[in-house]
């Protein structure tokens, strides 16, 4: 069975095909600074061809979305309805449903009669609990509008909670772990008895952790202060919370590498203040559950930098730490078999 699967961005297009009898990757391309996803799907397909694969004998291709908010929870067909569904959740993931749609549709108009699946990021932590997912906000925000919490790296979570049940020689459905995807964005979650209990993205992917470009947790009200102070619009917030804050916001860079190999006080103190954030989640998630079996630690900074993980887990008495490369893509060909 040959399944491919797309990661479609705002000017990116990422292909992976899988040979499922094995799992093994028979081709994978990635283009960067696309201007057209139709475009770069001829591009996928003319290498394809020049390999004596033809694009239109593939059994499935599978589609990483953002946001499927509460109506998706498990890997769906795709249908012209369901299609619809995911632009009308592009106001909760505005800088990734459209794209991911894009994917979609670049693919039904090359070839439709390839059956397509949508595998969303909040799928996995569908399974939390209502007092793990509302806010304290008046409850008719929930009903009528769905403001929740989501979390985001659902996909990558899920693929690291397998992998660490296997090195356990545990079954999932008894595995108790946090896991860690640490990148320029990044999530924590609290997995018990191999679901997701709560996750430190919310409503959107800017709550949470210190990240590369963005805030993380902080207090609502300082929005408010400063837009009515300095006369900031909606717009101007959103740029100063998503793209100049985080790391950047403390010291001017958002590449951990070059953070760690530099010697300046702000350098110092975003590092702190980004370790200190993760092990006060740790912390948490600790004692929302009875056991814990282990910490997992991956994305580009979980899986490269021991330096990290190393200040994360100093002086913590948790018995195994695993370091797993995640493999998102492999994920959302499993799911779509």
């Amino acid at each position: 069975m040959k399944l491919a699967v797309i990661n479609s961005g705002s000017s990116s297009l990422k292909f992976k095909l899988f040979d499922m009898k094995d799992e093994s990757v028979i081709f994978k391309l990635n283009l960067e600074e696309i201007t057209s996803h139709s475009d770069a799907l001829d591009e996928v397909i003319k290498q394809l061809d020049s390999m004596g694969i033809n694009f239109h004998d593939l059994d499935a291709v599978g589609h990483r979305v953002v946001h499927g908010g509460e109506k998706f929870k498990k890997a769906t067909l795709v249908t012209n309805e369901v299609i619809k569904d995911i632009d009308s959740l592009s106001l909760l993931a505005p800088l990734h449903n459209p794209a991911n749609l894009q994917g979609i549709i670049s693919v039904k108009k090359i070839a439709p009669e390839l059956k397509q699946y949508a595998v969303f990021d909040t799928a996995f932590h569908s399974t939390m609990a209502k007092e793990a997912f509302l806010y304290a906000l008046p409850y008719e925000m929930y009903e009528k509008y769905g403001i929740r919490r989501y979390g985001f790296h659902g996909t990558s979570h899920f693929y690291i909670a397998k992998e660490t049940a296997k090195r356990l020689n545990k079954p999932l459905s008894e595995l108790n772990i946090i896991s860690m995807h640490l990148g320029n964005g990044e999530s924590i979650c609290a997995i018990e008895n191999g679901k997701s209990i709560d996750t430190s993205m919310g409503f959107t992917p800017l709550e949470g952790l210190i990240m590369g470009t963005r805030s993380g947790d902080i207090d609502p009200a300082i929005v408010l202060y400063l837009q009515r102070t300095l006369g900031y619009d909606v717009g101007e917030m959103d740029t100063i919370l998503n793209k100049k804050s985080g790391l950047k916001g403390i010291c001017g860079k958002s590449d951990v590498r070059s953070i760690i190999a530099s010697d300046d006080e702000k350098s110092k103190l975003a590092l702190d203040m980004m370790v200190r954030r993760v092990r006060k989640y740790i912390g948490a998630y600790m004692s929302l559950m009875d056991r814990l079996d282990a910490v997992v630690f991956t994305g580009g900074i979980g899986e490269h930098s021991s330096y990290i993980r190393d200040r994360i887990m100093k002086n913590m008495d948790i018995k195994n730490m695993f370091v797993i490369d995640t493999d998102e893509e492999l994920e959302i060909a499993r799911q779509i078999i």
